[in-house]
């Protein structure tokens, strides 16, 4: 985290051919339901943290008020020619404080970033300051503890006379530590030209259900889990994890 990845930073111009925002579309309203349904109100206002590229806004945009936050400046910029409505504010989940709250939060897969107890625990507090009571806070991680497995996944489009395509590892987790590292390969091309062949690690944090339930109870929610429904994706394979904040 102290030294972003340069797909968020250099590459950062590239991240719609490597992660298109129309592919978020089923999966962004899967979390607008987790969120409505464990809300004790309608909820009208979003923040979401660590919200990259702007890919869930630009699907939830049309059903919340939202406030995005990234740690990165060159992936805000991405989001703001997308979600150009959308209020963009640059910060750490583990830090920031922005003194308002909101009806509920989200963090994405950008959550796997937190590869600490320590880290996790401040991004969830994070959430909790900024949850109004009655409110809900959705995590999504990739993988648990109990969930994760190795695997390689490619990828890519074209666009205009752009196009990008990945490679991605993911292989065994760091037993002493709780984490896994993905390495990613990308290689751009400008017209007939490739214009770039890119490596890089991504070093991401893996908690138990156990301890995520932990985490969420010690920050100050009712803390709730539910298997992710994806129509890609094995059921069961994964959960996302829902803080309900009590209201007063």
């Amino acid at each position: 985290m102290e030294s972003l990845p340069k797909l968020y930073t250099e590459l950062a111009d590239w991240w719609h051919l490597l992660s298109p925002p129309e592919d978020y579309a089923e999966e962004a309203e899967f979390y607008r339901q987790g969120i409505i349904s464990a809300c004790q109100f309608t909820p009208r206002t979003l923040l979401e943290l660590g919200s990259g590229g702007g890919n869930n806004a630009s699907h939830l945009k049309q059903h919340f008020e939202m406030t995005l936050v990234d740690i990165a400046p060159e992936m805000l910029a991405i989001s703001r020619e997308l979600n150009p409505e959308c209020e963009h504010i640059q910060g750490d989940m583990r830090t920031l404080r922005l003194n308002r709250q909101y009806d509920a939060v989200f963090i994405h897969d950008a959550i796997d970033y937190m590869t600490t107890a320590s880290d996790l625990r401040s991004a969830i507090s994070t959430a909790y300051l900024h949850c109004k009571p009655g409110g809900v806070a959705l995590f999504a991680p990739d993988d648990t503890l109990e969930s994760f497995q190795p695997s390689t996944t490619h990828g890519g489009r074209d666009r205009g006379n752009r196009g990008l395509r990945y490679l991605e590892w993911t292989w065994e987790r760091n037993p002493q530590h709780n984490t896994c590292t993905t390495v990613m390969v990308y290689i751009m091309r400008q017209g007939n030209e490739v214009v770039g062949c890119v490596q890089e690690r991504h070093l991401y944090g893996l908690f138990s259900k156990n301890d995520w339930q932990t985490f969420l109870t010690e920050a100050g929610f009712k803390p709730r889990s539910i298997l992710f429904e994806y129509s890609s994706a094995e059921l069961g394979s994964s959960e996302i994890f829902l803080g309900l904040k009590p209201a007063k």
